[in-house]
């Protein structure tokens, strides 16, 4: 199976069970490093992910996964917290940390910009509004230029 399929797939069979625990799921990432295949799954909530939560769901997601067996290879499984800088993926994110510092890399410049480091101020559909940091410019970003952005820790 395609290293995007497995992502998908195990992403469809882990979100009920990070959910029926009240958290969120984040992100899943299979990728090989080295000789190894790694099958990580990153899981918040509110009050932030303990070593509990991460046993526990690493547990459940361990039973099926050997059940349904959709990974041919041998792999090592990881539960994590995305930590303080963590991934922004869909749009509710944004939304979700309205007023926070981000960093945005963009497919396309933007004023010459290829990255953008910023507050989020607001999300209209799929229109992101940053406050840059540096200039203090109100920038409008559409989601699908995004290539990736997660928090910037403040300090």
């Amino acid at each position: 199976m395609q290293q995007i399929n497995v992502t998908t797939a195990v992403e469809n069979l882990v979100k009920p069970i990070v959910e029926s625990e009240g958290m969120e799921l984040v992100d899943v990432e299979y990728k090989k490093e080295g000789k190894t295949w790694y099958l990580r799954i990153f899981i918040d909530k509110n009050a932030g992910v303990t070593l509990d939560d991460c046993q526990n769901i690493s547990y459940q997601i361990e039973k099926l996964l050997d059940v349904e067996d959709i990974i041919s290879d041998s792999y090592t499984l990881e539960v994590s917290s995305p930590g303080i800088e963590r991934p922004l993926k869909k749009i509710s994110d944004y939304n979700r940390f309205k007023n926070r510092l981000v960093k945005i890399f963009l497919y396309s410049p933007i004023n010459n910009k290829k990255i953008i480091i910023g507050k989020i101020l607001d999300t209209a559909d799929e229109l992101i509004s940053i406050e840059e940091v540096e200039s203090r410019d109100m920038i409008k970003i559409l989601f699908k230029d995004i290539a990736k952005a997660h928090l910037k820790s403040e300090f």
